[in-house]
């Protein structure tokens, strides 16, 4: 079996194994997100509607912003999420050129409903996968590649009911 280059390498292709971490963390949220939903709604456009929930209506430079990514992604999920009904622009009152993105009412209950469902599975389902991570940053990583790889999000599913959200959120803000 060939060497995994990308872990063997450590902190010199650290860039490209978070790379890889997230892209498989986002494929294992779309599993779950396809079976959990009727929209065909890519996991990572989730981001997208909680920052438009949590902040309100946003031009797309202070969404991109709040979810840390390219303005051209951003606008291609922005038009994405219009197509679908969930969001849509208007002109921003202090500047006719700024269009403010905000959700709809579709949108709003998509939300509510993925607030009850989705998000609180994936964030418990992910903690589950991090917990008892220790040691350096690498051997975290490497704990935390071989936990996804044991058993996926999908399957660390617990049978407990999905707590509140509003809790959830705030149980989060305190392990930042």
């Amino acid at each position: 079996m060939t060497e995994d280059i990308v872990r063997a390498l450590g902190y010199g292709t650290l860039g490209s194994r978070l790379k890889r971490m997230g892209e498989k963390l986002q494929a294992q949220t779309q599993e779950i997100s396809a079976r959990s939903q009727e929209l065909n709604l890519p996991a990572s456009h989730h981001p997208v509607l909680a920052a438009l929930d949590r902040y309100g209506p946003l031009s797309v430079g202070s969404l991109t912003d709040a979810v840390g990514l390219s303005q051209p992604g951003v606008t291609r999920m922005v038009n994405k999420l219009k197509s679908d009904g969930l969001v849509e622009g208007s002109p921003d009152p202090s500047d006719r050129r700024v269009a403010r993105i905000a959700l709809t009412g579709k949108g709003q209950a998509l939300v509510r409903h993925l607030q009850k469902t989705l998000w609180p599975e994936i964030i418990l389902a992910v903690a589950d996968a991090c917990s008892g991570l220790n040691g350096s940053l690498l051997q975290q990583l490497t704990q935390l590649e071989d936990a996804l790889e044991a058993q996926s999000l999908r399957a660390r599913r617990s049978a407990e009911p999905l707590p509140d959200w509003e809790d959830l959120m705030s149980k989060m803000e305190n392990m930042r």
